[in-house]
């Protein structure tokens, strides 16, 4: 093989080694990214299940109070008759 040829096939294997490198790491990094991503929806969906809980909670503590008041009110109203 001649001088030119040989120079010309290392630089291709050079280039075929140093691109699939690149696209290895690209592709790790890309893959943190996501796994990193998705802990944070799974922490991000955890919250908005227990505000749900909360708001069903409070909806019923509300209906408990407004049941608690009328009964007060009509306490009042047969201690004044």
């Amino acid at each position: 093989m001649t001088e030119p040829v040989l120079v010309a096939l290392i630089g291709l294997i050079g280039s075929g080694a140093g691109t699939f490198g690149g696209i290895l790491v690209s592709s790790r990094l890309t893959q943190y990214r996501l796994e990193q991503l998705e802990k944070k929806v799974e922490v991000h969906n955890k919250v908005i299940e227990r505000v749900y809980r909360l708001e069903e909670r409070t909806e019923l503590q509300e209906e408990k109070i407004k049941v608690a008041n009328h009964r007060i009110g009509d306490l009042e109203e047969a201690a004044r008759v």
